[in-house]
């Protein structure tokens, strides 16, 4: 029987970083091992009772040989070459066009995203910054060796906003030619109406617009028929009524919703419908697309029947105590908030869930083309994935359906709550904020990024070609009408309970699901 194989009495092992001591290099014999290490090459007992350990030991020798012979290699071939000149662009005489010095700016600027493919360049699409670009190259203020790039001038954004969607002032950094005293005039002449630059800064050549940014300000527009409660008989209005009478006291009384309905009823009859045609409607269940008749009699008069709640609604106008009660909701928002319930794919055990709201404002109603609309401004720190109308959503469906503001607190805990996001038609960026990068900025001797400085121009700005495209949309479209609506007549069982006096209650798996509104257009993506 054979002796088991003994383990080496002392092996010594060298990295190539040990090879050397006090710049001397060690022997290639004092690299490998004892003596009692015999080569694999030479057959005996000592080979065998120790060849894995001589094999480990010379393969990982050998290893470290070819690395070291190989890094030796690498670095006769990486030495420095000097780089091949650029070959130089000519002008039209055939002369060759001369290097300007580019310098790091920040770019105020507004724009209306109808017709836009969004902010961000994505060829073949009509973008933002695509017209912005080439603007700036007919300006002169890029040079022709960078007009093939925007990436070589270091273009950044602040907020990236999707399709359609407006900002009355948004960032980008990037390196320009400043030369010309009336760049930034002959920028904008180069620019459509819907675009505008309203400033540009120069900043120190690390400033990034984007990762530099402190908060961003949103604002969000609302027809103020939008807290006009549920019809009493919808899905919602009769869940209301049965919790309030399981539940007494929870919820408010809506005498000012209760009135409208009533003055409904009133218009209906005047405009000569029969009790049985109301009943009529009332059932009326949707056909589906392919089977839809403009000329059906009885869609002739359902769309008779909603005209007149449609014009009711526009002539509604905002009691100063439900103006009052919306702005106590959104002011619930103020502050460091668990916001999980507000985005999705978010758990509330997710620190980055959490999110603080600096100010919140709501306008005094105004009113366009007959139809009366507020003004939501909300200035964060940072926003995640539909948020702002998840937000909004939550503090709209608390005053319009009565029951207590409290119920936005308790979505900041750990309870699932399935809220809707309103239209994204309102929704547009107000601007990005750099309080704490201006001092920075100011201390490098360069002026602070104040959008402030531009107001008056940013208000004649969005009332001109921003505030009249969402208007115009909401009288084609009645966007928000069909998405209170939806809500209203919704029928999945327990969803929305936590509108009544039910409150918040633990939601099965398959009412987690995201709640789908019809012909619903995304919000502003926005980059943290």
């Amino acid at each position: 029987m054979s002796e088991e194989p003994k383990a080496p009495e002392s092996i010594a092992i060298t990295t190539p970083q040990e090879a050397v001591v006090e710049d001397k290099p060690v022997q290639k014999e004092e690299q490998v091992v004892n003596k009692d290490v015999e080569a694999d090459d030479q057959p005996g007992e000592k080979t065998y009772k120790r060849g894995q350990r001589a094999k480990w030991t010379k393969a990982r020798k050998a290893d470290t040989d070819g690395r070291e012979s190989k890094r030796q290699k690498n670095n006769k071939e990486a030495q420095w070459q000097p780089r091949e000149p650029r070959e130089a662009l000519l002008d039209e005489n055939g002369n060759p066009i001369p290097r300007q010095p580019k310098k790091k700016v920040a770019m105020m600027i507004g724009y209306c995203g109808t017709g836009y493919h969004g902010m961000q360049v994505n060829p073949p699409h009509k973008t933002i910054e695509g017209d912005l670009f080439d603007a700036m190259i007919k300006a002169g203020a890029i040079s022709k060796y960078n007009t093939d790039d925007p990436r070589k001038v270091s273009f950044m954004r602040a907020a990236r906003t999707d399709k359609g969607v407006h900002a009355a002032g948004n960032l980008i950094s990037l390196k320009l030619i400043l030369e010309d005293g009336d760049i930034m005039k002959k920028i904008n002449d180069n620019l459509p109406e819907t675009i505008r630059v309203w400033g540009i800064e120069r900043t120190n050549k690390n400033f990034d617009c984007r990762k530099m940014c402190g908060s961003r300000v949103y604002e969000y527009l609302i027809p103020t028929y939008s807290f006009i409660g549920p019809k009493p008989a919808s899905a919602l209005g009769l869940k209301i009524k049965e919790q309030s009478e399981l539940h007494p006291g929870v919820t408010r009384e809506d005498e000012e919703s209760v009135k409208f309905w009533e003055t409904f009823e009133a218009k209906v009859k005047e405009a000569g419908f029969t009790e049985e045609e109301v009943q009529k409607i009332k059932e009326f269940k949707p056909v589906p697309r392919d089977e839809f008749d403009e000329n059906d009699p009885m869609i002739q008069l359902i769309r008779k029947y909603k005209a007149v709640e449609n014009d009711l609604k526009r002539s509604f106008r905002l009691s100063e105590s439900k103006l009052n009660l919306m702005r106590d909701a959104m002011n619930v928002y103020l502050g460091f908030h668990n916001f999980h319930n507000f985005t999705l794919g978010k758990e509330f055990k997710d620190a980055s869930a959490g999110r603080f709201m600096k100010n919140i404002s709501v306008s005094d109603p105004f009113v366009i083309d007959s139809t009366e609309w507020c003004s939501i401004k909300i200035h964060g720190q940072s926003f995640m994935l539909h948020q702002i109308r998840k937000m909004i959503a939550m503090a709209t469906l608390v005053v319009r359906t009565g029951c207590p503001l409290d119920r936005i607190n308790e979505a900041f805990n750990a309870e699932k709550v399935n809220i809707p996001k309103v239209p994204a038609l309102g929704l547009l960026l107000e601007q990005p904020v750099y309080e704490g990068y201006n001092k920075r900025l100011q201390d490098f001797g360069y002026k602070e990024i104040n959008f402030q400085n531009y107001a008056e121009e940013m208000d004649a700005f969005k009332k001109k070609h921003i505030y009249d495209k969402i208007y115009a949309e909401e009288v084609k479209e009645n966007t928000f009408n069909a998405f209170f609506n939806f809500i209203d007549t919704f029928n999945g069982d327990s969803i929305f309970d936590f509108l009544t006096a039910k409150g918040i209650t633990k939601l099965e798996k398959d009412q987690l699901s995201e709640v789908q509104i019809p012909n619903q257009k995304e919000e502003p993506s926005v980059e943290e």
